[in-house]
C-alpha cells in the first residue's frame, strides 16, 4: 500500500473519481452483472436513450481508467482495489447530474518491480470486462466504448511524453500499449496503435481522430467532443 499525496488525489478528482465515500452510491463494478445498471444511468442523467447511457458510462469509467496510466507512468503505482471496490456514484459537476467513480486510496500500491506488459495488460482486462458488461444491455459498438477511453489516454501520453520527469517511463508504457502481446485475450491487434494512426499522441490533440461518435451531444448538459468524426 501507498499513501497518496494530496496532488494525486486532486489529480483523480479532475477525472471525477473521488476518494471519499459516495453520497448518492448507485452500484460496485461487481454489481453490474446483476442488475439493469442503463436504466439507472438514464435516471440520474437524463439520458433518453440506452446506446447513448452505455456510452456516457464507458466515459466516465474511461476517466477512471486513464488515471491508472497517469499513475503508473508518474509513481509506478496502481490502484488494484477489487470489482466490489469501484463505487458508481450520483454526483453534480458543473451544474450537471452525473455519474462519478468512488475508490478507497488505500488500494494503491506499488508496482516498480513488476512487469510492466502484465499490469498494463491486467488493466487493459478491466477495461474489456467492463465493455463486456455494458454490450449485454446495448448494441453500442466495442469500437465506440474503446474509443471512449482512448480520447482521455490521448491527451495523458501528449502531457507525459513532453514533461521531463515522465517522458521515459511514459514512452516505454506507450509502446507496450501499441504492441500486440498486451492486447493477447483482447482483441488481435494493439488498438491503440490502430487509433494513433502511426501519429505521436501530441500531433492528434484538436482533429477528429475517432471512428465513431460517442454521442457526447445526445447528452443533457454537454455537448459534441472535439474528437467527433460528424
Amino acid at each position: 500500500m501507498t499513501t497518496l499525496t494530496n496532488d494525486q488525489i486532486r489529480q483523480l478528482n479532475m477525472y471525477s473519481t473521488y476518494t471519499t465515500s459516495p453520497s448518492h452510491p448507485l452500484f460496485s463494478r461487481k454489481e453490474l452483472q446483476d442488475i439493469d445498471f442503463l436504466s439507472v444511468v438514464q435516471l440520474v442523467t437524463g439520458i433518453d436513450n440506452k446506446t447513448v447511457a452505455a456510452s456516457y458510462l464507458m466515459r466516465r469509467y474511461g476517466m477512471f481508467a486513464s488515471t491508472q496510466f497517469v499513475m503508473l507512468a508518474t509513481y509506478d503505482e496502481l490502484w488494484v482495489g477489487e470489482f466490489e471496490d469501484l463505487i458508481f456514484g450520483a454526483n453534480v459537476e458543473y451544474g450537471n447530474k452525473g455519474i462519478s467513480m468512488y475508490i478507497d486510496k488505500n488500494h494503491y500500491v506499488d508496482v516498480e518491480n513488476e512487469v510492466r506488459t502484465t499490469i498494463i495488460h491486467k488493466v487493459l482486462k478491466q477495461i474489456h470486462s467492463l465493455l463486456v458488461e455494458i454490450r449485454k444491455q446495448s448494441s453500442v459498438s466495442p469500437i465506440t466504448l474503446w474509443e471512449n477511453v482512448f480520447g482521455f489516454l490521448l491527451w495523458h501520453y501528449s502531457v507525459l511524453l513532453n514533461t521531463p520527469s515522465t517522458a521515459k517511463q511514459s514512452r516505454i508504457d506507450l509502446e507496450i500499449l501499441k504492441s500486440i502481446e498486451v492486447w493477447e485475450g483482447i482483441a488481435s491487434q494493439s488498438l491503440f496503435n490502430t487509433y494513433l494512426k502511426g501519429l505521436e499522441p501530441a500531433q492528434l490533440l484538436n482533429t477528429c481522430v475517432r471512428t465513431t461518435c460517442c454521442f457526447s451531444k445526445d447528452v443533457p448538459g454537454l455537448q459534441k467532443c472535439g474528437f467527433c468524426p460528424i
